[in-house]
């Protein structure tokens, strides 16, 4: 479930706490959580809604201007059911604490590391020549980097998000940067 900018920081304020969207089964679920730009949002309700039963105010809750401003936009999507996606902004991404703590013992150098070599483990050594890149060429979109690598968009932008999970790498408005965390790591690391 996807938010654009603009409503983010509505939802950080606590102006907008619903949303419509039209599934074909939902992609969110009562009791779970959403990361997104700002943190993490708590979802509190996911039930299935008729257009009619919209109301103005669940229009103006939504971030929209009125309800045939939402309608229009649910419209636009034909396939699947219209629901109702109640939420509060929880907490800031955790992730972003962990990126900053650029300073490294020597148990977290190890640890990391370790994890590093798992995610290679099922794929090849991928890790460090992504993290090296994205040192060399910070900014560079992710078509740029899998094109240098030699790697599929789809395959490289799912295994950033892996590093990024480990506070290692953070996204740009246009492609990646490590974060102190991973430079710290690719510093502590043997050449």
């Amino acid at each position: 479930m996807l938010f654009r900018a603009a409503i983010l920081e509505r939802i950080r304020t606590g102006e907008v706490t619903l949303a419509f969207r039209r599934w074909r089964r939902p992609t969110v679920k009562a009791g779970g959580r959403l990361r997104t730009a700002i943190g993490e949002l708590a979802i509190e309700s996911v039930t299935p809604c008729a257009s009619a039963a919209i109301s103005e105010a669940d229009a103006r809750a939504a971030g929209f201007v009125s309800r045939a401003e939402l309608l229009a936009e649910l419209d636009a999507r034909q396939e699947g059911d219209t629901h109702r996606v109640a939420f509060r902004f929880d907490r800031p991404d955790p992730r972003i604490a962990l990126r900053e703590a650029g300073d490294l013992s020597a148990d977290e150098v190890a640890s990391l590391a370790q994890q590093l070599d798992r995610l290679d483990r099922g794929a090849g050594p991928w890790t460090l020549p992504v993290l090296r890149h994205i040192a060399a060429h910070e900014g560079q979109a992710a078509a740029g980097i899998a094109k240098s690598l030699g790697v599929e968009k789809a395959r490289l932008k799912q295994n950033i998000r892996k590093l990024k999970e480990l506070g290692l790498t953070e996204s740009l408005e246009t492609g990646y940067r490590l974060s102190p965390r991973g430079k710290a790591l690719l510093e502590a690391l043997p050449s």
